[in-house]
């Protein structure tokens, strides 16, 4: 198929100049000598001289086609669907308390910067919350940010205004992030140690209704000695997500592993598309050119 079709008549320009070439007369100088012998016709001469100077029409016939945009209809392609995963994590005060070999901030920034590897394709955004938050990485599918994120919003520095828990604030903010993306999927990840009195008097079953409404799924990371409160479980449950509390460093990690493996990337098929198919006119050019210049090194038609 070609992008341009209407060039294809262009072509009987090519068409033209082969048929002059090889139905015109003439073309001898017939030198008088006495005694000269009669020679033959020299057919295979003429014929060869013919191919000869049909080369630059066959070249003409190709740049024809090459401008009339040849092209093929390739295999479909696989694309991996895109995730667009929101980190909530919390700096309040408490997560300063040892966990592992530091402290729970530490180890929960540790383990998301691991979670970066095994999604790769989707998009990450980052954000900190204490009595506020702080949106402080875009959704991005560039994970450095992350990797640099680590010292700047400890909990040991003492940020004015985060000290406390509100996650059902900060919650809602990150729902606003991720409905204003309108391709992919949606996916939450509460990292805290604690709970916080704005989700009380049923205000987590609202917060779940609008996240599933949004198609926002809510996954709850609890790092503390006790379970999760029925609050944040009733707002990861409702939206299809779960809540994981993990006791020590590597069950952290298994948490985001299992988070991984319960949100397994979707493959789309993709259409198959018309691409451009230049190689073998290319090639077919290349040959009738070369061919030609060698042509002109001495088999060419001379009046003498």
């Amino acid at each position: 198929m070609f992008a341009r079709p209407w060039l294809l008549l262009l072509l009987a320009l090519p068409l033209l100049h082969l048929f002059w070439v090889w139905q015109r007369r003439g073309r001898r100088t017939v030198l008088p000598f006495d005694a000269g012998g009669v020679r033959g016709s020299g057919r295979i001469v003429r014929g060869l001289l013919g191919v000869g100077e049909s080369l630059p029409a066959l070249l003409l016939a190709v740049a024809v086609l090459l401008l009339a945009l040849p092209q093929e209809l390739a295999a479909p392609k696989q694309k991996r669907a895109l995730t667009n995963i929101q980190f909530v994590v919390d700096i309040s005060g408490s997560m300063e308390a040892k966990f592992g070999k530091g402290n729970r901030y530490d180890a929960a920034m540790a383990a998301i910067n691991q979670f970066l590897d095994y999604r790769k394709g989707d998009s990450f955004g980052l954000t900190f919350f204490g009595n506020n938050y702080l949106h402080w990485v875009p959704l991005t599918s560039d994970p450095s940010a992350f990797r640099c994120s680590l010292p700047f919003m400890s909990p040991t520095n003492n940020i004015p205004g985060f000290g406390g828990t509100e996650i059902g604030k900060a919650v809602l903010g990150c729902r606003e992030l991720l409905t204003s993306r309108t391709e992919g999927d949606r996916m939450m990840i509460l990292v805290t140690d604690g709970w916080s009195s704005d989700l009380s008097a049923g205000a987590d079953l609202e917060i779940a209704k609008k996240l599933k409404r949004d198609g926002i799924t809510l996954f709850a990371v609890s790092i503390q000695e006790e379970d999760a409160r029925g609050e944040i479980v009733n707002m990861a449950r409702l939206t299809g997500g779960e809540v994981f509390n993990p006791d020590d460093t590597k069950a952290l990690e298994e948490c985001f592993q299992r988070i991984d493996q319960m949100t397994k990337a979707k493959v789309e098929q993709g259409t198959a598309e018309m691409v451009d198919w230049f190689v073998p006119f290319a090639i077919a050019g290349l040959a009738v050119l070369g061919l030609w210049l060698l042509v002109q090194l001495g088999w060419r038609y001379t009046p003498w």
